[in-house]
């Protein structure tokens, strides 16, 4: 079983080298699909032997995943992104699962433990926060055109212990930033649906989703961050009604 590594990125110098230190010893190859970065990102990547580096306009977060499984050489794909890195024990996951004499067609799944601010979360519904990343490419695709990709497949799904450690956001106003980007994609996304915003979706949703978050998810058990990463979650719900209402045709 070989596999390769798929990871999309622009501008992650501060990040990638995390991620390909802790990809080098498990997979065979690493497809990095850059979308024109101007910091060094090329340089850090293509210190790796492994590495291969291929520059592409922006299509989008399935079809620019999409092409870089067609640029693999293998059978299986691990789709990583820049801002995370394997633990040592999904690392020996994997390996055993690589080494098998015979592994099973199946996709596999793995929990994602997040750093938001420079603290791990477990609760607020971040963790385990279940995320399928392992797969054989001619099984499975990516689909979705405006915000968070999907992956297709029709086959069973197999669990791998340890964690795919997320770095998310370091500060409050980079989640902001970050929040009001997909904030944005979800209101085109529904406008192409040609959903509506009432009043309702704009003022109750944000509400539901802070208390699911907060109380239900008990995000309040994570201190102050907790509270800061609810409330950002549910100005991002209310954000992508209003943007949506404001939008003609």
């Amino acid at each position: 079983m070989k596999i390769s590594a798929v990871i999309i990125t622009l501008n992650e110098e501060k990040n990638i080298q995390r991620c390909l230190d802790s990809l080098i010893d498990v997979v065979d190859e690493i497809v990095i699909m850059d979308s024109g970065s101007t910091d060094k990102t090329a340089v850090i990547s293509q210190q790796y032997q492994k590495v291969k580096f291929i520059v592409t306009e922006w299509l989008g977060y399935s079809k620019t995943k999409n092409f870089g499984n067609q640029k693999t050489q293998n059978e299986w794909i691990l789709s990583i992104d820049a801002d995370e890195c394997l633990s040592e024990e999904l690392k020996k996951s994997i390996l055993a699962l690589k080494n098998s004499n015979n592994p099973e067609k199946a996709v596999y799944e793995m929990n994602r433990l997040t750093n938001y601010c420079g603290q791990w979360i477990k609760y607020a519904g971040w963790y385990p926060d279940k995320k399928v990343r392992l797969f054989p490419k001619d099984y499975a695709y990516w689909k979705g055109d405006f915000v968070h990709e999907i992956l297709i497949y029709e086959l069973p799904v197999k669990f791998l212990k340890g964690d795919l450690i997320h770095y998310s956001y370091q500060t409050p106003s980079q989640h902001q930033e970050k929040t009001l980007k997909y904030a944005q994609l979800h209101a085109k996304q529904m406008k192409s649906q040609n959903k509506k915003a009432n009043f309702m979706k704009l003022y109750l949703n944000p509400v539901f989703t802070f208390f699911k978050m907060y109380f239900l998810k008990l995000g309040i058990l994570e201190g102050r961050l907790g509270f800061q990463l609810c409330w950002i979650s549910a100005w991002g719900s209310y954000k992508k009604y209003e943007l949506l209402r404001k939008m003609k045709g």
